[in-house]
């Protein structure tokens, strides 16, 4: 570290905080606090590190809170990554792999009854999906404008069309530092919150288009293997909006239509991105509120989940990603979270829980 460099940041440092102790090591400077309020002056302080390239941390040490500042080395970006042309790509790859697995589920459905033009159906279909998805991401970018912290743009993942489902979703990565716990929280939340806002609507359309067939046909569709029962579980939410059009329980055998497939695909997401796992959103929200520990348990916790739930496969990505990059830490890991905060992490269970793809022993199912 530079000498003019280290006079600057001790100026600085000495201009925000009461600094009762301050020690210089070969790569770092660090200073003992005293200030009682010293949230939103760390937050000062490590913006103005931050454009210096320099990087601070606030931490508790034998119950003294200590800053501690060193040289910010940036992470080398991948290639392909760093180029604007990736999400872009992606993009326009995600989009057709929806269109075309869109055109594929339409004309399947319209063998037993008719639901529209495929082409038609496909472009419905490829909105929904991708509004979902992508009105997720919007609400990470602006929820990180709104802190000052500065995103990509989203990176679209192709799935598999026809034969599973046509995106694993979408991911933005951060173009800074994570300054304390309650940006990480309002970071993390703003994106499902506003995903399941368009999964909603999508379902409540799809459940108002989806047809029903009459049960005697349905049987009949069954034994000649032209209908399959619907075996990947179903939210609560999803039943809620078949039933507001009367076509929920038992005795209503109703088509899974794209468009109900998409809501489908933006419940299980939702739900998946709000487990306190990893460095999932919900994973973020619990870090910020439990701690690294529980956190910890909370992950293995919703892995078990996962298995009861049938979806072993989310579960073993998580598991063998949680060993790797366990939780994402602010900077500032000592103050905690404001109230309202910790009232609204309380909702994202209920919520989780009613996004869950729930046996089809525990509710009716649905018709592919």
């Amino acid at each position: 570290m530079e000498e003019n460099s280290q006079e600057e940041i001790i100026s600085i440092v000495n201009s925000i905080f009461e600094v009762s102790n301050f020690t210089k090591t070969e790569f770092s400077l660090e200073f003992k606090i005293e200030d009682i309020e010293f949230k939103s002056k760390f937050e000062d302080l490590a913006r103005r590190m931050e454009n210096m390239s320099f990087v601070c941390r606030l931490e508790k040490i034998d119950g003294d809170k200590q800053v501690s500042i060193q040289k910010f080395t940036p992470k080398k970006q991948r290639k392909w990554m760093s180029t604007s042309w990736t999400p872009r790509i992606l993009f326009a790859i995600v989009i057709s792999f929806v269109m075309i697995d869109g055109y594929y589920r339409t004309s399947g459905t319209n063998s037993i009854v008719e639901i529209g033009d495929p082409l038609e159906m496909a472009g419905i279909y490829t909105l929904s999906l991708l509004g979902i998805l992508g009105i997720h991401e919007l609400g990470h970018i602006l929820a990180a404008k709104v802190h000052g912290l500065k995103t990509t743009w989203p990176y679209f993942i192709p799935g598999l069309p026809i034969i599973g489902i046509p995106t694993f979703g979408a991911f933005i990565q951060s173009k800074g530092l994570t300054i304390n716990r309650e940006i990480l929280f309002d970071v993390a939340i703003a994106g499902p919150i506003a995903g399941l806002v368009i999964t909603i609507i999508v379902s409540i359309y799809g459940a108002y288009t989806a047809p029903i067939l009459d049960p005697i046909v349905a049987e009949g569709l069954f034994a000649e293997k032209k209908l399959i029962a619907w075996d990947m579980g179903e939210s609560l939410l999803m039943s809620a909006s078949l039933a507001m059009f009367g076509k929920g329980g038992t005795g209503h055998e109703v088509i899974m239509t794209p468009v109900l497939f998409a809501a489908w695909i933006g419940f299980l997401i939702t739900f998946l991105n709000l487990l306190p796992a990893w460095q999932l959103d919900g994973g973020h929200m619990a870090r910020t509120l439990l701690g690294p520990k529980i956190h910890r348990y909370a992950t293995f916790g919703s892995i078990g989940v996962l298995i009861l739930l049938d979806y072993f496969i989310m579960a073993i990505l998580i598991l063998v990603m949680s060993y790797r990059n366990p939780s994402a830490t602010p900077l500032d890991d000592i103050s905690p979270l404001s109230r309202n905060r910790k009232f609204a992490y309380i909702g994202i269970i209920v919520l989780a829980l009613l996004c869950a793809p729930l046996p089809s022993n525990f509710l009716p199912g649905i018709l592919p």
